[in-house]
């Protein structure tokens, strides 16, 4: 019988590439503790992100792969996940123990953008990831009513941090929990850059894969201050599709753009219905297609199209996000797929060698 080389094993595995990054799994470093033991062989696939849809492909391919090496008895393949640090950009702020940082934003209100930063902040959750959802929308803080959150104040840590609450696993702050619900928000621009360095630097996030943040919706001081503190890894941007929302989201990615904030897509909320007694029939209440052309518009992806339904409101109200409360939803589904493939842009981002900022507008 032949022996059994590590480096047979690793030509065979480098036959595996990865569809975003385009290089193969061992020139990537994604194969660790490879031990062989006679004909057997055990080895782990570090992948980028703890939803990575090519997940159980890989693990299928490196089996066979492997198994077809001369001498191979058994293959045991350990699937695991260790979301890569984010690039830092000098003379920000630092956040020790956050590997990235995600701003949700839209250009105006009523989008459904907190609705949309909660269950993406929980849709990474429920894949595995440490996450924090820091609600930056001063203004209406309404994270906490979407979490579940009473009337509960954070505590403060020995190093004289704020404790962040949590809920769905998610680690949560939000001016919600520290002001009183009849106080009405009153702040000018500096005092909002100190509520957002506040945010940032007087919690204690511990450690997290993504710290999720609520933008308010606009290109205001909130915005700005969040560019200029920390490097912040990529921006996602909700829209519906009529024409109204999406004039105004394009003045949002022409701000990203200029503070040098990578935008990884655009998300359509509110697509579409469908009657839940006539599961055949679609509705485009908002219009079609509107999403789809401000991507292409600008070059960016679009993440995904989440279509209306009472789910999502009801779950709101009452707390429990929808993807948690009615995980096989047409929502739920969507906003699942929706985390998956910011993820991915999110590793995408974090493995390029280096940033160029570019005009991107067609």
């Amino acid at each position: 019988m032949n022996q059994i080389s590590e480096q047979s094993i690793l030509e065979a595995l480098s036959q595996i590439v990865d569809p975003d990054l385009h290089k193969d799994i061992v020139t990537l470093g994604f194969v660790k503790d490879l031990k062989i033991a006679g004909g057997d062989v055990s080895f782990r696939i570090v992948l980028t992100t703890p939803a990575c849809p090519v997940k159980e492909a890989f693990e299928i391919e490196a089996m066979k792969l492997v198994g077809a090496i001369e001498g191979v008895g058994t293959v045991n393949v350990t699937m695991d996940a260790e979301v890569p640090q984010g690039r830092g950009v000098a003379n920000k702020i630092a956040l020790p123990g956050v590997k990235n940082i995600i701003a949700v934003s839209s250009g105006k209100g009523g989008v459904g953008k907190t609705t949309v930063a909660v269950n993406l902040a929980v849709s990474l959750a429920l894949d595995g990831a440490k996450v924090g959802l820091m609600d930056a929308d001063v203004y209406g803080p309404n994270v906490p009513l979407m979490l579940g959150i009473g009337a509960v104040q954070p505590q403060v840590s020995a190093k004289g941090q704020l404790v962040p609450l949590e809920a769905h696993g998610v680690k949560i702050i939000s001016m919600a929990v520290l002001v009183p619900p009849d106080k009405p928000m009153i702040l000018r621009g500096p005092m909002l850059h100190g509520v957002v360095r506040q945010f940032l630097t007087d919690v204690d996030w511990g450690e997290l894969d993504y710290l999720v943040v609520d933008m308010p919706p606009g290109t205001g001081d909130v915005q700005l201050s969040l560019a200029q503190l920390v490097p912040v890894q990529g921006a996602v941007l909700v829209t519906t599709p009529q024409a109204v929302s999406l004039a105004d989201v394009r003045r949002a990615f022409a701000m990203f753009e200029q503070v040098a904030i990578p935008v990884l897509g655009v998300i359509e909320n509110m697509s579409y219905f469908i009657p839940p007694d006539m599961p055949d029939k679609r509705y485009d209440i908002f219009g079609s297609g509107g999403g789809q052309k401000l991507a292409d518009q600008f070059n960016l992806r679009l993440l995904g199209e989440i279509p209306l339904g009472m789910e999502v409101r009801e779950s709101g109200d009452k707390g429990v996000p929808v993807v948690v409360a009615n995980p096989d939803s047409p929502q739920a589904v969507a906003f699942r797929t929706v985390a998956e493939e910011v993820a991915r842009q999110i590793s995408i981002e974090a493995m390029k060698p280096e940033l160029v900022i570019s005009s991107r507008v067609k």
